[in-house]
């Protein structure tokens, strides 16, 4: 029998790239979304069955792996790939927007995987893939809401990595760089600003320069990503982070295996306009 992942936020980016990939490796792919209905790249592929979840409502998702369970048989796997990005200053973004942030983020992915586990108990054998952001261990300015959920991701997986070795299921977490999809565009619309606030305006005339910068220079596709999914749900390793792109790793280096003070450095030449 194939083996089936099912996958959230697979509407477009690095969802969407992952359910095609899956499915073009024999692999049964439950593809979950808001609003499937317009959803057409992935509605009439045979390996795939595109289905509503939302992950801030929880019975919506228990009725989508069941749904998912009745159709092909069984969940190998799950990649939680739903997520935004709340960037802007902290001043001016508000109380719902961090909420909201956090809800979808972090609440949403641990909604998916309270789910899912009964299933891989009674099978004792699972691997949760959870997509985070180089930002979640490397910061860069005007994103503090969306890394620190992001950060608080990467813990709680590496925790739970832990306690559910024991039932045999595999915690993994993707760590991608920058990414060449509409990401960043939908980002830039949510942008929290106040133009009350103009002691910040030179930074961020500033900043978006260096943002600029960053992103000219493109990035992983996400293809690249997944790829990189695909192995982590079959290499059967024990490996916990996948770090994804060459504008990603050399931070993750100096982050690791040097001291704090020489990172922070680093991060302060890269980052002060």
């Amino acid at each position: 029998m194939n083996k089936t992942i099912l996958i959230t936020g697979a509407s477009t980016g690095i969802g969407q790239a992952s359910a095609l990939y899956f499915a073009e490796r024999n692999w049964n792919v439950v593809a979950t979304m808001r609003s499937p209905e317009k959803q057409e790249t992935l509605k009439n592929n045979e390996h795939i069955l595109v289905l509503p979840l939302d992950v801030e409502q929880p019975e919506n998702i228990h009725q989508a792996i069941k749904e998912g369970i009745a159709h092909f048989g069984k969940i190998d796997a799950l990649l939680n790939n739903a997520g935004y990005g709340q960037h802007g200053i902290f001043e001016a973004t508000s109380p719902e927007q961090i909420q909201k942030q956090f809800s979808v983020n972090l609440f949403g992915s641990m909604n998916v995987i309270r789910a899912i586990l009964p299933h891989f108990r009674e099978r004792k054998d699972g691997t949760i893939i959870n997509v985070t952001s180089g930002v979640g261990r490397v910061t860069v300015p005007l994103v503090s809401v969306y890394a620190a959920s992001k950060f608080a991701l990467e813990g709680f997986c590496e925790s739970l990595s832990f306690e559910l070795a024991s039932q045999n299921i595999k915690v993994k977490i993707i760590e991608p760089g920058n990414i060449a999809t509409n990401f960043e565009q939908t980002t830039k619309e949510n942008f929290a600003k106040d133009d009350a606030l103009t002691d910040y305006k030179e930074y961020l005339e500033g900043m978006d320069k260096i943002f600029q910068s960053i992103y000219s220079g493109g990035g992983s596709t996400p293809e690249d990503v997944a790829a990189c999914i695909f192995e982590a749900a079959t290499d059967e390793s024990d490996v916990l982070r996948y770090v994804i792109g060459d504008d990603l790793k050399p931070l993750i280096d100096i982050r690791n295996n040097g001291t704090d003070e020489s990172y922070m450095q680093v991060l302060r030449k890269l980052f002060t306009p």
